[in-house]
């Protein structure tokens, strides 16, 4: 356990410079999420919210999405969905939705009725464009989907075949006084084997006429579930992408090929009532703590609101709209880019009326508090990934430090509204970097000669890897800046009347998905 004695070693009394870089660790680590042990584990979550329904939908995401983006809405999507259920709901709104990962797949696998709102056209074109992609596919998906469940079930069944066998070895050799006996062992057999044995798993210890019959109208039963489910799906496609096939059906089954064609029936009527069956609507839209979502939602509802990794501003004026809006029954908030949060007490002087993205609750409103920019643009670094080997970008970095001398020595520059950007890996060279920044921050270029680019370069070459180290420590300070960050928001929701839970959870592999907590909120029953 950590004491004040221990912060007051990190850094000297006077020079307020760091003095050991091992308590320095330790205090970070103390500070961090982990350590503090505020979070709501996901888990304990889903438990709660779904009671006894356990479900999954057999689809792998990743079949259209890249490894980071599959987990990130496998994970986030089944955490929305029980929140839907339990607020009884089916309305979602997804503020910076992007190109739809998330909005599409909660409107396609779980019928939800999604508007995605991203201030990009180009975003909201391109979701457009995905979304209707991904529905010529969906069936596909969906079958390979049920092949997932079956599989599943059997390898269910495989966990405990010794016990079967044992349950089955015992029945047969009990000694047995009459029929009727021997059909009520065999019935009781049945009954111990069905649940754990899945989708197809049967004993192979012989059975009556009547338990074999049970037996296959149980897996018939099972079948036609998945069936309905294939069916359900497809009600929430267009017309031109459901391509309805004929019932494959035994002639003699005549009430089974009948309840088929019933179910087609009624499926095309629902297609052909409505042309625009699709229940995912991209939306282009800026917004902000004061938007109106009835002026962009004409059907606005009793919903809830998602935002997967909204950047900067935008996550914490979700949180805004959603304790302002009676008809937002919920909310699940992951935010990023915390480099992009505006400081009330960062920049008062320019805009003192204006609504900032940090600090969001009363306390540190109070207390005055203020990051800065380089301690939001830290935490944005990822400490898991550098933990298991994925380090920093110690070259890039380098180059934007000497580009920043460059600039200051040269232009005169100590401050631009214009970024460089991702200009490092388009660049072939320092000289080519240098140039190309130059342009990006519209500086004249041609006063700068090649010579004097690399003079700069050599002269800090040297101090490359106290950058790295410099670097380092951010990273192990990350986490301590983020967890202020999500912990005001958190606070924030915590000073509200008509919230009845919030918390912090913990989503995604933080690996795969750095920014991996979300801020979750439910509004009291009465609100409802």
């Amino acid at each position: 356990m950590l004491n004040d004695d221990t912060f007051s070693k990190v850094f000297c009394e006077n020079s307020e410079k760091l003095i050991n870089v091992h308590s320095f660790a330790l205090a970070a680590k103390y500070c961090s999420l982990s350590s503090l042990g505020v979070c709501t584990p996901l888990e304990d979550i889903l438990e709660a919210l779904r009671g006894d329904n356990q479900g999954t939908t057999g689809i792998k995401t990743d079949e259209f999405m890249n490894n980071k983006k599959s987990h990130e809405v496998q994970v986030m999507s089944e955490l929305v969905v029980n929140i839907a259920n339990y607020c009884d709901i089916k309305q979602v709104i997804d503020i910076g939705s992007g190109k739809g990962y998330l909005s599409s797949f909660l409107s396609m696998q779980y019928k939800l009725k999604v508007y995605g709102i991203d201030s990009s056209n180009i975003n909201t074109n391109g979701a457009h464009e995905r979304n209707r992609k991904l529905k010529k596919h969906w069936r596909a998906y969906q079958s390979r989907g049920k092949a997932n469940l079956k599989s599943q079930r059997l390898e269910k069944a495989n966990d405990r075949p010794e016990e079967s066998e044992i349950k089955c070895k015992a029945i047969n050799e009990k000694p047995l006084n009459n029929d009727s006996s021997l059909q009520s062992q065999d019935q009781m057999a049945i009954q111990d084997l069905v649940p754990s044995c899945g989708f197809k798993g049967i004993a192979t210890c012989e059975m009556s006429k009547q338990t074999e019959a049970d037996l296959v109208a149980w897996t018939q039963s099972d079948e036609n579930k998945l069936s309905e489910e294939t069916l359900a799906i497809l009600n929430v496609l267009p017309a031109d992408v459901v391509e309805v096939s004929s019932s494959q059906c035994n002639c003699g089954e005549l009430c089974e090929e009948e309840k088929a064609r019933r179910k087609m029936v009624s499926l095309k009527a629902n297609v052909s009532k409505s042309s625009e069956s699709n229940l995912y609507f991209p939306l282009t839209s800026c917004i902000t703590a004061k938007t109106e979502l009835s002026d962009i939602i004409t059907d606005l509802e009793d919903c809830m609101m998602v935002g997967l990794h909204t950047c900067g501003d935008l996550a914490a004026n979700t949180l805004r709209i959603f304790t302002a809006k009676p008809e937002i029954k919920a909310v699940c908030s992951v935010g990023c880019c915390y480099h992009l949060l505006s400081e009330q007490f960062e920049n008062q002087e320019e805009c003192p009326s204006e609504v900032w993205g940090f600090p969001m609750c009363q306390y540190l409103k109070d207390k005055g508090w203020c990051c800065g920019r380089n301690a939001r643009m830290s935490a944005c670094l990822a400490l898991e990934r550098v933990a298991v080997g994925q380090m920093l970008p110690t070259e890039s970095l380098f180059y934007r430090a000497v580009f920043q001398v460059i600039i200051e020595e040269i232009y005169g520059v100590t401050k631009s509204d214009r970024h460089v950007g991702k200009t490092f890996s388009k660049s072939s060279s320092f000289i080519d970097y240098v140039r190309k920044s130059l342009k990006k921050l519209e500086l004249d270029d041609s006063k700068l000669p090649d010579s004097c680019i690399m003079d700069y370069y050599e002269k800090y070459k040297h101090r490359m890897n106290e950058l790295e180290a410099f670097n380092m420590l951010k990273v192990v300070l990350a986490p301590c800046i983020e967890i202020l960050i999500l912990l005001d928001r958190l606070c924030y929701l915590k000073e509200q009347e008509n919230i009845a839970w919030s918390g912090l959870v913990k989503l995604f592999d933080p690996v795969k998905s750095p920014r991996c907590c979300a801020v979750i909120a439910l509004k009291k029953q009465s609100c409802f």
